[in-house]
């Protein structure tokens, strides 16, 4: 079985991709609604966020975001505490995901951080899925109801396509000008026979 990442900075498209790989037949595994399941619902990994930022992070047994937002969005070690802490949840969930779909010939592995936390880590190859700042805003802004400067913030936190380049073995550039869907048909092909190789010459 290949373990194929997919990533991208907010508002590259990443999600769309993963569903038409969905479509096609291939399990996806979205780490980021996996990470916020585990956090409602793992008694282990709750207790552990309890102890580090307090009782105030849940209300009514359920996970208050806002309030863990709060603490760890301009404090970069209360963010790497609380990445230390989930992350390892969310590589133990993936493992045992994987055991449960072992039929498959390749499987998809979706976070919008992967290489910054260091997820990418036991996956044959990443796909990083790009698109320019300006269309990436504008996604974002009609998404979600965003401002700007909300958007802007966002994005800063996270790393630039050019350092996520470095590290994938494949780019797909989604910036509207021409049909991605003809690039993932033969990834799909490829992945189902085990080949990684010449994939987007």
């Amino acid at each position: 079985m290949l373990k194929i990442g997919i990533t991208g900075g907010i508002g590259s498209g990443k999600s769309l991709i993963c569903r038409v790989f969905s479509i096609l037949g291939a399990p996806v595994y979205n780490a980021d609604i996996q990470a916020k399941k585990l956090m409602n619902q793992d008694p282990e990994l709750m207790t552990k966020l309890i102890q580090s930022f307090g009782t105030g992070v849940y209300r009514e047994g359920k996970l208050d975001r806002k309030a863990l937002a709060g603490i760890v969005f301009n404090d970069q070690a209360a963010l790497n505490l609380l990445n230390s802490i989930v992350h390892p949840a969310v590589r133990s969930d993936f493992n045992s995901w994987i055991d449960n779909n072992n039929k498959a010939s390749y499987v998809i592995k979706e976070a919008a951080i992967l290489f910054e936390t260091g997820m990418h880590t036991g996956l044959d190859t990443v796909i990083l899925i790009t698109a320019p700042e300006d269309l990436r805003l504008q996604r974002i802004m009609r998404r979600e109801g965003e401002d700007k400067e909300s958007v802007r913030k966002r994005m800063a936190s996270q790393w630039t396509d050019e350092k996520k380049a470095a590290l994938a073995g494949m780019v797909i550039r989604n910036d509207n000008t021409q049909s991605i869907l003809p690039v993932i048909l033969k990834m799909h092909y490829q992945f189902s026979r085990g080949n990684l190789t010449g994939l987007l010459e």
